[in-house]
This record gives structure tokens, C-alpha cells and sequence, in this order.
């Protein structure tokens, strides 16, 4: 998922110069905690397989979508492989979903009182009704943010909503909601369907789920072009009589069981208490998903098989964790997170690391906890006294919409990696051309060099600054984060005003 996330609007870059002295504060021994990031720095170069395993899944597998039979055979390339690493705890971690798939769909817009209707391509978001029939006049909300939707309050009813998906001349300052949010805020005012525009050239339509709870939604939500939407409004434009749409879909959901799975190093000093490292190995069908995630989960794998090469045992354990679901709704997250809970479990997860779509890091993101700032600093200057290239540009932000979710929301400290993706990368997100020519290999194994660094300086630290939050602690921080109103929409917000 992991394109849309809620951010304050400052970044904080942090440089630490001359860490000799801070670093013993984390690590007495600090010749040993660079000696280890030096062979992890070397294995990775010279032996990662990142690369090569995404390609052949890409090629054995096929998109990897929860439910499917593509999904059960990811399921099984994922746990196969960790066993070849050396991992001798490898498990499933089943889950019941349900799994939304597509059947067919199509848009037809019309005048109000003309035959003359057009087809115009289409796909349809995940978590569609399984059979919809409308037709509705549209009206166009623009970028579909909360004063869009308000200010179109009054016409909305009973109406099919035309809305971008991202944010087309976007104010200063303007922060962009998730497809399931403006879907959310569409039936909140009435709509009977959503038509959303892509913004990316070159006729791409993208899928992704329209639900934010991870279940189905009242009304059909749609995805069309750029260049569709352009067509459209042009004609909204020149058009005396109104515009209807007609969206005709046919979907199949059923509930499925499917599986995390999970790989377990025990710590040596520690071992109750635990550092997860995860990322989303489910991706969507119009492609393989080889960026989003094929990047972070096969990370996480090669990741994985570094600890097992350099024989490497922190002080704490270590959950390599590939999650099923994610596109969905996050399923398999929040079901390991329900599964802790209810085991009593959660305090023992000292740190959540996520990477999705995580690419060429250039620095750490302490995901707005400021106490951890000064450790992720020291860490990242020691990663870059190993490899001078490394920016360390520290970041002290928190977002939504990835497996990190479900664990930031019970209070879980949450760290990940800033990266960066091409631009022709960024636009086939969720579209046809997410294929495995999109992936640099150099890149990839640079996700590994410091991913593979800083999840062994969580794991092996003396100690870690900072603990689980309580829920008052989370519910401030969630606020100071900028998050309150996205979790609102989405219905995720549990504390009463």
C-alpha cells in the first residue's frame, strides 16, 4: 500500500559530528558494534540475493494476491526460502480474511437527456460491492479533501462523485487522504458511486482498496486515467445537459484463511523481548508487485539471510515477519497485533521496523519520537562511518496505511528507513506496470546494507530510550502527529472527545 501517509508539516535533519563519545552511552563496546557493521556491510555487497529471489518469484509466482492461489504459492516461496537460509523456527501464522477479488466492471457516462454515451476504461477498487448497478448524475469534488466534500454537501446526494485521487494543484500545505477516506467521506455525503482520477500520465490505471475497515463497501468505487478524467471534465465543460455515469461491477468475496510468516532469531541476553521487522509480501494482480512490496518483503528475506551468514545474535530476538493482507486492509498486521494482545505479548515488542516500498534509504525516521532521535542519530553515524555515501538524514515523522499501523496504534515505537523511488517508478504504484524491470538491483542491495545495520543495533543495543506508550501516551502522540482526523474518517479512532 504505503503511498499515502499523514505527516506534520516540518522535517527535522539531524547531523551528529563525532559520535566516539555518544555512542558508549549505547554501546560500550563501540569498535565491536562497527566491526559488525563492516561484515554486514561486506556480505551484503558481495553475497545479497534480494535481487535474484524477486526476480524468480516474479517469474515462479506471479502478482502475489491475498486469497489467490498466487498468494498461497508466495506464502510457501517465503517460508521455503527462510528455511534455506538456516532458520530452523520458521512458522505460519494463519488468519481468516476476507478476500476481495474482481469479476468485471464498466463505466459508461451519458447526457442527461441524450443516447450519446461514451465507455470510458475502468477498474475497479478492492472491496467494491460484489454486484452494483448505478446510474447517478456526477459531480465533480476535486481532490476529495474533507472542505471538497463539504462544500459539495448540498449537491452530493444521491449523486456519483468524480474525485482525484491525489491532488491536482494541491494548496500550500494541503495534505492528501487515502482513496478509502475520500470513498469514506463519499458515502458520509450521500453519493451512490466514486469515480476517481488518476493523476499519472500514459492512460495507467491503478487498483487498491476503497474500504478502510477492510471490508466491503456500500458503493461502487472506480478508478479511470488521467487522461479519461481530463476527457470527462472537458465535456462536464461543454456539455449543457448533465452528465450521467452508469458503473455496472461484479465482484466475488469470500472469507479464505491466509498466512503470515514468520522467521525467529532468539536473542542471547534478552530473549523475551522482541524487535519485528516486517513488510507486506501480498501485493495486487494487475501486475507482480515487484516494488510494492517485492522491495521490502524480498529485503526482509535477504535481510534475514545476513544474520544467518555472519552468525550474528544480538541481545534480543528477532521476528522476521512477511505479512499477508496488507493491501486488503492490513489483515495480517492487525491480527498479529490482535494475537499479541490478547497473549498479553505487546509489551514485549520493544521496537516495529516496516519496510514497504522502502528504497535506496538515506536515512532513519524515528516516526515521531523524539527520545529515540539521539539514538537513531548515533546509529545512522555510525552506519556512515562505514559507508561514507550514507546521507543519514534523520526524520522525525509519523504516517498511516502500512503494516507499522496496528502496532503504532497500540503504542508500539516504530522506526523506519527514508527512501526514495524514480519518478516512472512512483507512477505505476498499484498499476499494470509494476514489474520487475522497475527494480534497480544496486538500490535494492542498498536497502539491505542499512536496514540489515540498524535492525542489529535495535536488537543488540544495551538498551533501547524508549518504551511502549500507554493509551493516553498514544492518543497525545497520535494528536501531535497530525493524525487524529485520518483515523476519524477511517473509524479507527477509539478515544471519546
Amino acid at each position: 500500500m504505503a503511498r499515502t501517509f499523514y505527516v506534520p508539516r516540518f522535517r527535522l535533519v539531524l547531523f551528529c559530528i563525532g559520535t566516539a563519545g555518544t555512542l558508549t552511552a549505547f554501546y560500550p563496546d563501540k569498535l565491536s558494534l562497527r566491526k559488525v557493521f563492516t561484515r554486514i556491510n561486506n556480505e551484503v555487497s558481495e553475497h545479497s540475493r534480494a535481487y535474484e529471489t524477486l526476480a524468480d518469484a516474479s517469474k515462479r509466482v506471479g502478482h502475489r494476491l491475498t486469497g489467490s492461489p498466487n498468494g498461497t504459492r508466495a506464502e510457501e516461496y517465503a517460508f521455503d526460502l527462510l528455511s534455506s537460509y538456516g532458520f530452523k523456527e520458521v512458522r505460519y501464522e494463519p488468519f481468516e480474511v476476507e478476500a476481495w477479488s474482481r469479476d468485471t466492471v464498466t463505466l459508461a457516462v451519458v447526457p442527461e437527456k441524450s443516447d450519446n454515451f461514451r465507455d470510458v476504461p475502468v477498474v475497479a477498487l478492492a472491496h467494491s460491492p460484489v454486484e452494483a448497478h448505478i446510474k447517478g448524475e456526477i459531480v465533480d469534488v476535486g481532490n476529495g479533501l474533507e472542505g471538497d466534500f463539504a462544500a459539495a454537501k448540498n449537491t452530493l446526494k444521491g449523486k456519483v462523485a468524480l474525485v482525484n485521487i491525489g491532488l491536482a494543484a494541491p494548496t500550500k500545505g494541503a495534505r492528501n487522504l487515502h482513496r478509502s477516506e475520500k470513498t469514506a467521506l463519499a458515502i458520509q455525503y450521500g453519493a451512490t458511486g466514486v469515480i476517481m482520477v488518476n493523476l499519472v500520465p500514459g492512460n495507467i490505471l491503478l487498483t487498491g482498496t476503497a474500504s478502510v475497515t477492510g471490508k466491503l463497501i456500500s458503493i461502487p468505487s472506480v478508478c479511470i486515467s488521467l487522461e479519461s478524467g481530463q476527457a470527462l471534465r472537458a465535456w462536464m465543460q461543454d456539455e449543457h445537459e448533465k452528465l450521467h455515469a452508469q458503473i455496472d461491477m461484479t465482484n466475488t468475496s469470500r472469507k479464505i484463511r491466509a498466512r503470515n510468516v514468520v522467521a525467529t532469531l532468539r536473542g542471547s541476553t534478552y530473549p523475551e523481548e522482541k524487535i519485528i521487522i516486517g513488510g507486506h509480501l501480498d501485493s495486487w494482480d494487475l501486475a507482480t508487485g515487484a516494488i510494492d512490496n517485492g522491495i521490502g518483503s524480498f529485503a526482509i528475506m535477504d535481510i534475514a539471510r545476513t544474520f544467518k551468514a555472519l552468525k550474528l545474535k544480538p541481545k534480543r530476538t528477532v521476528e522476521f515477519v512477511l505479512f499477508m493482507g496488507e493491501e486488503q486492509g492490513l489483515l495480517g498486521s492487525r491480527a498479529m497485533v490482535e494475537s499479541l494482545k490478547k497473549r498479553g505479548q505487546l509489551d514485549k515488542v520493544r521496537y516495529m521496523m516496516n519496510l514497504d516500498m522502502t528504497n535506496d534509504p538515506t536515512g532513519l525516521n524515528a516516526f515521531g519520537r523524539p527520545d529515540m532521535v539521539p539514538f537513531l542519530t548515533v546509529i545512522g553515524e555510525a552506519m556512515k562511518e562505514i559507508e561514507p555515501t550514507f546521507a543519514n538524514q534523520m526524520e522525525n515523522q509519523a504516517g498511516l496505511h502500512s503494516d507499522h499501523q496496528p502496532f503504532m496504534l497500540e503504542g508500539v515505537p516504530v522506526v523506519g528507513m527514508n527512501g526514495h523511488l524514480a519518478r516512472e517508478v512512483l507512477d505505476c504504484y498499484h498499476a499494470s506496470c509494476d514489474r520487475m524491470n522497475l527494480v534497480n538491483a544496486s538500490q535494492l542491495k542498498n536497502t539491505v546494507r542499512y536496514s540489515t545495520m540498524l535492525l542489529y543495533a535495535l536488537a543488540d543495543a544495551d538498551d533501547i530510550p524508549t518504551r511502549r506508550q500507554t493509551d493516553t501516551q498514544t492518543r497525545d502522540y497520535l494528536v501531535t502527529q497530525g493524525l487524529r482526523t485520518p483515523l476519524q474518517i477511517a473509524n479507527e479512532w477509539r478515544w471519546k472527545e
